[in-house]
């Protein structure tokens, strides 16, 4: 029989659905899965969007421009002009998710081989869209122990190489919640201008920023017109992932020029979504403030719980709605299976995303789990006490 590609044999399992058999089959036994796994919000998508779907009258569902519609990208730009990004709606490209911006943006600026750093750990499915551009990930690691803060400026500069044209950074950043100070955007900034690299930032997670923090955008950063690249999506922002909407946004024309060309090679990005999309930017203030205080609630309960289960290490995420946590375990992978396949407690059990996936660096995260807080707090609350059960039994415990 014929071989699969290289490229689709190297391409990994999202650890963030690969143990989906594992929850499935618990499921069928009658077992309740908690889904701490995957970053899908139970806050509703705003009424202003689900109307528009409802009240649609168009009678057919037409072909956009390929680079999203004119009346949508210009109410975009007005958003973006709205919180200090001066952009124009021509910078900006509509696309399938924010997935289908970051490997637009990989395949318009980067040639096979090129290398990107990112700081690890990183969002699983960079390490998928690396290889489906032909990019290779050179990892910068960040610990747990400083909260995952951006390692020092210098250990990314000694990581640049002739092949390195860019460094990516998700801000606040998933899977850790860290969100980057102005002092260490300002570092990033002078190492991509003294190297001349592009500056990729994934901002989907822009309004989820806690405890007074404020988010700065690379499109912030003076004398970056040319070198930086936004990634942005509706999915977290309107609880809107099935939509399919997001953007690459920046003033590097050429860059956007390229992009286009693969997005009408594509032909366009979701109609019904844009219009989802178009009508959320009218999304009454008080939404927001609610949003913002039910996620604070959510990681404050968290992050206090499990940190009092012997042997958990929680830091507090300062944006985004997860955290990377540390358990008192050898192989979170190995844990992850077995507490959906072999345990529960009072009839549930919990789905975790295992933390290697969100490395590059092999062996790194093997006592790590991904949790996303975006369940209601008593979801959280029964999710706690299978995990501190669970680590009492588990044979693989090192306590």
């Amino acid at each position: 029989m014929p071989n699969i590609s290289t490229r689709g044999g190297q391409m990994p399992a999202s650890p963030i659905r690969k143990l989906v058999p594992f929850a499935e089959q618990a499921k069928e036994r009658g077992t309740n899965v908690i889904h701490l796994n995957i970053g899908q919000p139970d806050i509703f998508t705003p009424q202003v969007a689900l109307d528009a779907v409802r009240n649609l009258t168009d009678k057919v569902i037409e072909y956009s421009h390929s680079a999203g519609n004119e009346t949508y990208r210009k109410k975009l730009a007005k958003y973006y002009q709205s919180i200090g990004i001066d952009v124009d709606f021509t910078d900006i490209l509509i696309t399938t998710g924010g997935s289908e911006a970051i490997t637009f943006a990989f395949l318009s600026c980067l040639n096979p081989g090129d290398e990107v750093i990112i700081p690890e750990p990183f969002y699983a499915n960079y390490n998928g869209f690396a290889i489906t551009s032909g990019v290779k990930i050179i990892p910068v690691t960040s610990t747990i122990e400083n909260d995952f803060a951006l390692p020092p400026i210098k250990d990314l500069e000694a990581l640049i190489t002739p092949k390195t044209k860019g460094i990516v950074i998700c801000n606040p950043n998933n899977p850790t919640g860290y969100l980057y100070s102005d002092s260490e955007l300002e570092e990033l900034r002078e190492l991509v201008l003294k190297h001349d690299l592009f500056f990729f930032s994934d901002e989907v997670y822009r309004e989820f920023c806690y405890d007074e923090h404020k988010h700065k955008s690379v499109l912030h950063l003076k004398g970056l017109e040319e070198n930086a690249v936004m990634f942005d999506s509706v999915s977290k922002r309107f609880s809107e992932c099935g939509v399919r909407i997001g953007a690459l946004v920046s003033k590097n024309k050429e860059l956007i020029s390229a992009a286009l060309k693969f997005g009408q090679a594509r032909l366009s990005p979701p109609g019904l979504g844009q219009i989802v999309g178009e009508a959320s930017l009218d999304t009454p203030e008080q939404y927001f403030i609610d949003v913002y205080e039910e996620y604070i609630q959510r990681r404050n309960y968290l992050v206090e719980e499990l940190n009092k289960i012997p042997g958990v290490k929680c830091p507090e995420p300062k944006g985004a709605f997860y955290t990377m946590v540390q358990l008192p375990v050898k192989d979170t992978e190995d844990f992850c299976k077995w507490i959906l396949s072999e345990f529960d407690y009072e009839g549930n059990t919990v789905m975790m995303a295992p933390g290697t996936g969100f490395y590059s660096t092999p062996g790194h995260g093997s006592n790590e789990v991904r949790i996303a807080y975006v369940l209601e707090q008593k979801e959280l609350e029964k999710a706690i006490q299978v995990l501190r059960k669970a680590l009492e039994v588990y044979p693989g415990s090192i306590l």
